[in-house]
């Protein structure tokens, strides 16, 4: 290998970790010299002490109530055809299984395309990004209609054109995601979280209601025709607005390259880890209750409605509970904090199971309406989880790491809840699912915990990159030369792992700590990026945590001058 770095300079960063002493803030590198880790006076606030409004964010941001409009008219769609779909699948085929394909079918392609729309989104304009994801909905919706007015559908065409628009929807909700904290403050996210759960649920009841009705009068192929009108009204909204994309001076990250960060990212962030474990664990259990209820509906036959209608009508209480629920949703958060996910899942339990046994239709709507509240509560709580553990530069990619864990867990569970519905009966399968689903998250929280301090995302820009003037290709390596007290060797190898996280979580590719067999004082951290721009990226990804770590391991240098670092260029 060959140097190819300016003269020696200190290099370090890092996030919350095990306990040491923080000195104070280290004096200015020499001239000449370039320090890896820039320094930020922000800091980050999980949510402030008096709840904010839900409705705060429709008020203070224009920008935010256009894209919630279109959000809310991407769900109607997104409703009217699951509604559609499952009812028609009904009238194709007899089968439990394939009618709870439905649900997995629409959900499977947000896990298997959510990484790579995620990242997509992080490198591409997202404003014309969203833009073309909402036209092909509507292509999807228009290839539905044509199919089912001439007659050609049928249950494995229906499943294949259903997992068409899913993939629609999986390129597209990554993007909103990413661009929701952009248009509000960080004390109106939760807020605004929520307004997108209202949007959802509210949509889960007129989306069912509109498709009923238009079942029930015109026939199947015009909810289709009408999910397409929406879908192109919406993105001829999208393309009036204004937004400004920034221009990064090192250009689009690679597509294969900006995937392997994202997925490194979730991988060492141990607060990402837990959230999608609840995740998975939580909608696994929850799903079944919406793969099996076209079903559960026939149980209901004769009370007040039949056929498509009693289906909507417990679809849409399901909907009116979440929206309720939402209007309370700060209060909740303040009341119940970290224990609002055990015991949204507990209810949803409780109501899964009251589902499976009531005689009547109307203690199914009362059910599905407290089913609603925990599902929006329990869903609202991880996403505000998510949102905060991700800065800017990878929320796209981490937010559809959040959205895979979701359809994952919904595409797997109701695949598995419809098999043992088909073996056993929807009853069993719903209470089954009821008590599988609590003992499930309890073992995810206590095998993945989450008791690292909420680290500071923001963005820091105090120190400047390096430069060089000829540049090779291949592998760049940092060597970071620390002189450490033996006697505090174990606490600093500890304090380590936490700066092999935050490199890895940059974008790093390799990392190493190497100890001297001479030196016993001298340790030297080793880091290796994937080329020079990829190295330089990683300056653009500090945050203030990362500085704060880099604080704490300078606390355990004894020597007189900053940490050595070398730069090099990989050699063949």
């Amino acid at each position: 290998m060959s140097e190819a770095s300016p003269p020696p300079s200190s290099d370090s960063s890092g996030a919350h970790g095990p306990t040491a002493p923080v000195p104070p803030a280290p004096a200015p590198a020499p001239a000449g010299q370039v320090l890896e880790d820039p320094a930020s006076p922000h800091s980050r606030s999980p949510q402030a002490s008096k709840p904010v409004s839900t409705w705060a964010p429709l008020v203070a941001s224009p920008s935010f109530r256009m894209l919630w409009g279109v959000t809310l008219a991407a769900n109607i769609c997104m409703w009217m055809n699951d509604v559609a779909a499952a009812w028609m699948m009904t009238s194709l085929t007899t089968s439990p299984v394939l009618v709870a394909l439905v649900q997995t079918a629409s959900t499977l392609p947000v896990f298997l395309l959510g990484l790579p729309s995620g990242a997509l989104a992080d490198i591409l304009d997202r404003r014309r990004y969203v833009i073309a994801t909402q036209f092909l909905v509507a292509t999807v919706a228009v290839l539905l209609c044509i199919t089912v007015a001439m007659g050609w559908m049928t249950a494995p065409l229906l499943l294949a054109l259903t997992f068409a628009n899913g993939i629609g929807t999986a390129m597209r909700w990554p993007v909103f995601s990413a661009l929701l904290p952009e248009m509000v403050s960080k004390a109106h996210l939760p807020s605004a979280m929520a307004l997108n759960g209202v949007a959802m649920n509210a949509s889960r009841i007129v989306g069912p209601l509109v498709a009923g009705a238009i079942i029930a009068s015109l026939g199947s192929a015009w909810v289709f025709v009408l999910n397409a009108v929406l879908s192109i009204l919406s993105g001829i909204v999208l393309v009036r607005w204004k937004r400004h994309q920034p221009e990064n001076p090192l250009g689009r990250e690679r597509l294969h390259s900006a995937m392997r960060v994202g997925l490194q990212f979730v991988k060492e962030s141990p607060r990402m880890r837990a959230v999608i474990a609840r995740t998975v664990a939580f909608f696994f259990m929850s799903t079944a209750i919406m793969a099996l209820l076209p079903l559960t509906a026939q149980r209901f036959e004769g009370h007040f409605v039949g056929g498509a209608g009693t289906f909507t009508i417990l679809l849409a209480s399901m909907g009116a509970g979440a929206i309720i629920s939402a209007m309370f949703l700060p209060r909740l958060r303040q009341a119940l904090g970290e224990k609002l996910v055990i015991v949204g899942t507990c209810v949803m339990a409780l109501a899964t199971v009251g589902v499976a046994l009531v005689p009547h239709l109307l203690l199914a709507i009362a059910c599905m309406m407290v089913a609603g509240m925990a599902l929006i509560s329990t869903a609202n709580s991880l996403g505000v989880k998510a949102q905060m553990a991700l800065p800017n530069w990878v929320r796209a990619r981490g937010m559809a790491a959040y959205q895979m864990s979701i359809m994952g867990g919904t595409a797997i569970g109701a695949a598995l809840w419809g098999k043992v519905a088909s073996l056993t009966s929807v009853p069993t399968s719903l209470m089954a699912a009821a008590v599988t689903g609590v003992l499930v998250m309890l073992l995810v929280q206590r095998l993945v915990t989450e008791r690292q301090a909420l680290e500071d995302l923001s963005p820091s820009k105090a120190w400047i990159p390096p430069t060089h003037d000829r540049p090779e290709g291949g592998r760049v390596v940092v060597q970071i030369e620390y002189r450490i007290n033996p006697a505090k060797a174990r606490r600093f190898r500890t304090l380590m792992q936490e700066s092999r996280r935050s490199r890895l979580r940059q974008g790093a590719v390799g990392w190493s700590l190497l100890h001297s067999m001479e030196q016993p004082e001298r340790y030297v951290e080793q880091i290796v990026d994937e080329s020079w721009t990829e190295h330089l990226r990683r300056f653009e990804r500090v945050t203030a945590a990362d500085v704060a770590l880099r604080e704490r391991k300078l606390a355990f240098h004894v020597h007189d001058t900053p940490p050595t670092v070398r730069r090099y260029f990989e050699t063949d």
